[in-house]
């Protein structure tokens, strides 16, 4: 567990929200593994590059963009919300919130969702950036918002997951979960389906939620609490679930990569692995991002590995992304890495920007879309 200590660590106090956080380190002598040259086969070209105007402040906000049809939606830490023509990167509007921003963007049904520092959920027009609605909610939401064609779905830091009606913001319905008294400071976004949500909390369970009633359908313990000390002891589920082939993969941290059936909770297979990264799926392989930075592929069926890339061991990597036949990441000081889906070796770099990425990539129609800590939305192809 030497590295990734560095991650914000929320301490849990019986009977209230999460009321207090510190940054415990390891990485004093832990450096980055540096990086090899390699014969490049491909190299990535920028397409468009827009500034929202602010950056993404240093408390580990999880902003990442979101795209909604022909847009994309970003935001700082300091406010700034953009929306932007996906072809060309033109500034559709632009709005400045007088708040400071903790998580988002979730896009989707005309609305952009951000959520700030004191834990307001606002929801925004897609179309000109106005405020519809606002919701206060009992503690910080980090994660992106998620929704259906109904509802929001939103998971707070207390171990709550909320739904809101679409249109007014009113609460639908909370399911409260038991969070250990310390965990890693963030929270995975939900996958939310017409009938049901999928959600994955600090307790190391993935349970199951109806929609219309909020009434848990089947719950599923992806990790188990072991080891003498607390931080031993973390196993959060700490990035959103992966659908693929009709089965739902979920990484926990300090525990496994686990195969579930979305149906009844049934575990298909399960792989012992750290991460608080979230997965891809690609050429029938689950890619993985361990809480070293080691990329793995396994076979989707299975759980047998079929490559590892230590490359970038410490180097802050993020989610991996499928990208036609490659699979990209980015890292804290600004490099994307894309390698081979088929046995990992690295076919591109390229370097991005100094100031270090930590949002998840986006892919869209084969663009990669990247949100750098300095605040620069850029879009690139893959030649």
């Amino acid at each position: 567990m030497a590295a990734k200590l560095r991650i914000l660590l929320a301490a849990a106090v019986i009977g209230s929200s999460l009321t207090g956080c510190g940054m415990f380190s390891s990485e004093e002598g832990v450096k980055p593994t540096e990086l090899v040259e390699f014969e490049r086969e491909q190299s990535l070209e920028t397409v468009w590059s827009v500034n929202l105007g602010g950056n993404l402040g240093g408390k580990f906000h999880q902003l990442a963009p979101s795209i909604d049809g022909s847009r994309i939606f970003a935001a700082s830490a300091e406010g700034d919300v953009v929306a932007a023509d996906l072809a060309s990167g033109n500034i559709i509007w632009r709005r400045e919130l007088e708040t400071e921003i903790m998580g988002g963007v979730g896009a989707g049904n005309g609305l952009v969702v951000l959520s700030t520092l004191s834990g307001e959920v606002l929801a925004l027009s897609a179309d000109d950036g106005n405020e519809l609605w606002r919701y206060q909610a009992s503690s910080e939401v980090i994660s992106q918002p998620q929704m259906n064609a109904e509802m929001l779905v939103v998971q707070q830091l207390d171990g709550r997951l909320t739904a809101l009606d679409l249109l007014t913001g009113r609460q639908l319905w909370t399911y409260d979960s038991q969070i250990p008294r310390l965990s890693l400071r963030g929270t995975a976004a939900p996958i939310v389906a017409a009938d049901l949500t999928l959600a994955g909390f600090a307790n190391g369970k993935l349970v199951a939620i109806d929609n219309r009633s909020g009434r848990p359908l089947w719950e599923q313990r992806i990790a188990l609490s072991e080891g003498r000390s607390e931080l031993d002891r973390i196993i959060d589920i700490d990035a959103k679930p992966l659908v693929y082939n009709r089965l739902v993969y979920v990484t926990s941290y300090q525990g496994r990569l686990a195969a579930v059936n979305p149906a009844n909770g049934q575990m298909i297979w399960a792989q012992d692995l750290s991460s608080y990264r979230g997965l891809a799926g690609g050429f029938g392989n689950v890619y993985a991002v361990t809480a070293d930075d080691s990329v793995q592929a396994f076979d989707a069926r299975n759980s047998a590995s079929v490559w590892r890339q230590d490359g970038l061991l410490n180097r802050k990597v993020t989610t991996p992304t499928v990208l036609g036949n490659s699979l990209v990441v980015a890292d804290g000081e600004g490099y994307l890495h894309v390698l081979s889906q088929i046995d990992g070796h690295f076919t591109a770099r390229y370097k991005l920007t100094s100031a270090g990425v930590q949002s998840d990539l986006l892919v869209k129609d084969d663009v990669l879309y990247a949100l750098s800590n300095d605040g620069r939305l850029t879009a690139l192809k893959l030649q």
